[in-house]
């Protein structure tokens, strides 16, 4: 083709048939089908992460359910369903004896975080030479004001959320009481020499989730009670509401924990900025503790992802999926992590030091 074949050196097929053409057609083919394989990743991205966050549910199910499976020999259905049955008992537990107060600690929080905003201005405004600086906090504060407002319309889709939600629940009990029905059928799309190995990494990505999240749970738990407490004992308002905001922001890891510091802060500072200022160490405390002490205690046998892994995750996996990356940006890095380990790194390298997360 225009002389290619000859410039190559390249003998001209059987009845003169060119083989630059059918690499350039194969080459066409894959550059096409590339395309439209990013798109439609790209077009429904938010059911890929739907998707996962049902396997998730099914993993915490099934990480209840499998105790369960073993001890009392029940079958997997019962098993599953009893699981659900003691998340639905914790969370309604909950809510009947701290229902009240978070609800009226959750809405007093509207009213005293733009009080602290004000105290913090006005603390400002105050000292000299801080009119720079206040343009500049006003300018934040603008920002903030916006990020409101994104709030609000967040809270306007709280039904769609809601119903989402169910959909995802739905699904991951689904998927907990067959996983290893959904495993085979989509190992069936596979080579039968390929399957094997790939139902080993399909489970190590199964244990590594499974440890993460117990991890993740006892960290969340411990940390928001720490944080109640302590927001308590200094006296800020709130503390029950805002305990609470800071073990469930514990989840998605170095962002949560910042989000949750200012909102406390903030409304610290509507007590005096003695207050502001010992809510700020109490979170500096009870971070250091994290992950220093909580974090590698509870996660010390179990799948953990590296520091810089996790950062890079929440920021990249944030800035393609949005706020429903950020959520499931760790625990989707570690699915990757144990992937790209166990066939890139060992298939493909020979390492024979490399180990994924959910190996033993």
């Amino acid at each position: 083709m225009f002389g290619l074949g000859k410039l190559m050196g390249e003998k001209p097929g059987v009845g003169g048939h060119d083989p630059w053409k059918g690499r350039l057609a194969f080459g066409a083919i894959v550059l096409v089908s590339a395309y439209f394989a990013v798109q439609l990743i790209v077009t429904l991205q938010t059911l890929w992460l739907l998707i996962f966050g049902a396997i998730v549910v099914s993993v915490i199910l099934r990480a209840l359910a499998d105790p369960i499976v073993r001890w009392l020999k029940a079958p997997d259905p019962l098993a599953v369903f009893l699981s659900l049955l003691i998340v639905v008992a914790v969370l309604a537990g909950v809510l009947t004896l701290f229902g009240t107060q978070i609800t009226e600690q959750v809405v007093a929080l509207s009213a005293v975080v733009p009080e602290g905003w004000n105290q913090v201005q006005s603390w400002i405004q105050a000292q000299p030479y801080a009119a720079q600086l206040f343009d500049q906090i006003q300018g934040l504060g603008d920002r903030a004001g916006q990020a409101l407002q994104v709030a609000q319309k967040f809270a306007l889709g709280f039904a769609s959320g809601v119903t989402t939600l169910l959909l995802v629940v739905v699904a991951g009990v689904f998927l907990a009481i067959e996983p290893a029905k959904s495993r085979e059928g989509l190992l069936s799309m596979l080579p039968m020499d390929r399957r094997p190995r790939m139902r080993e990494v399909l489970n190590s990505c199964g244990k590594a989730l499974k440890g993460w999240l117990k991890a993740q749970l006892f960290s969340m738990v411990l940390v928001g009670t720490l944080t109640g407490v302590g927001l308590a004992i200094i006296g800020v308002p709130s503390a029950l509401g805002l305990g609470l905001l800071t073990g469930l922001a514990q989840f998605v890891p170095i962002v949560g924990p910042i989000v949750s510091t200012v909102p406390a802060v903030l409304v610290g500072a509507t007590q005096g900025w003695q207050t502001a200022l010992m809510t700020l160490a109490l979170y500096v405390v009870v971070s250091q503790l994290e992950s220093n002490f909580i974090t590698p205690m509870v996660q010390k046998n179990v799948a953990n992802l590296p520091v810089v892994l996790g950062i890079f995750a929440v920021v990249g996996i944030g800035t393609l999926f949005g706020p429903l990356g950020v959520l499931f940006a760790t625990p989707l890095a570690l699915v990757l992590h144990t992937l790209i380990t166990m066939l890139y790194r060992q298939d493909v390298l020979g390492d024979p030091k490399a180990k994924a997360p959910g190996e033993k």
